[in-house]
């Protein structure tokens, strides 16, 4: 396995004892990761254990974070990061009064002002609008779509400037099978085509075994940081699931011998 300091020199994101306190509750407990470029990267574990808090932390938006955490060779948050990373959030952010053209149309002019950028901005709201498969409702107000279109609707936003680092928040929460395999096409395809760097957040087990790497998230903490192949192999699991229960299990049974001693 690859140490963490060789990792760490070609890492897209780059955490050292990142943690997150938030009133007397320690959200995120010194987290160690590098999450490598241009692949897909699963942040899996159950609701609550600080998949959203860790997301919010990298795109520079969570107050109250200690350590290290190095975006795209910028600390997090950074003025320089703002047009290079793209985010969506488990809510639809958009405009409901709005067709589906016309949100684009207007994050577009936020990320590309200016009449020199018109044609610019056109065609990046045609590629955004296609990649999420929502030509034949481009022109449907966006409070009339599905929970489902809107969330791609979201996503279309976070194309716009063709990002290098994408963070998406739960993004097949709530969809039909069929549109999540879409989905996922699409995120493959974006890593592939474009060099493209994804983090996706999921509670889903099922939806590790499409990633290409994997951070299991349990309370805070990362209990496993790995391929799916690999978590497999050095569990003796037939899933990824059954390997991070497998997981759960030994921190578990760790943490009461802690506490047993403890109390010697």
């Amino acid at each position: 396995m690859v140490n963490y300091s060789e990792r760490a020199a070609v890492g897209a994101i780059v955490a050292r004892r990142l943690t997150v306190v938030r009133g007397d509750r320690t959200v995120l407990r010194g987290l160690d990761f590098v999450v490598p470029p241009g692949q897909i990267t699963g942040l899996l574990g159950p609701s609550g254990c600080g998949k959203s808090t860790l997301m919010r932390a990298v795109v520079g938006t969570q107050g109250k974070v200690t350590g290290t955490l190095d975006v795209l060779g910028h600390p997090a948050g950074d003025a320089a990061l703002r047009s290079r990373v793209g985010y969506v959030t488990q809510a639809p952010s958009v405009y409901d009064d709005l067709t589906v053209a016309q949100n684009l149309d207007y994050f577009a002019s936020v990320l590309l002002p200016g009449r020199a950028h018109r044609d610019e901005r056109r065609t990046a709201v045609d590629r955004a609008i296609r990649d999420v498969d929502l030509d034949s409702h481009a022109d449907a107000l966006a409070g009339r779509l599905s929970g489902g279109q809107r969330s791609r609707v979201s996503l279309a936003v976070a194309l716009l400037g063709t990002p290098e680092l994408l963070v998406l928040d739960e993004p097949t929460v709530g969809l039909d099978p069929v549109l999540r395999r879409d989905l996922w096409n699409l995120f493959h395809r974006i890593a592939a085509d474009r060099g493209a760097t994804i983090l996706v957040s999921s509670h889903v087990m099922d939806e590790a075994e499409r990633c290409h790497r994997l951070l299991l998230m349990r309370e805070g903490e990362i209990l496993a940081d790995d391929t799916p192949e690999a978590l497999r192999r050095r569990n003796d699991t037939a899933t990824v699931e059954d390997a991070f229960l497998h997981l759960v299990d030994a921190a578990a049974a760790r943490a009461a011998v802690h506490t047993e001693e403890a109390h010697r």
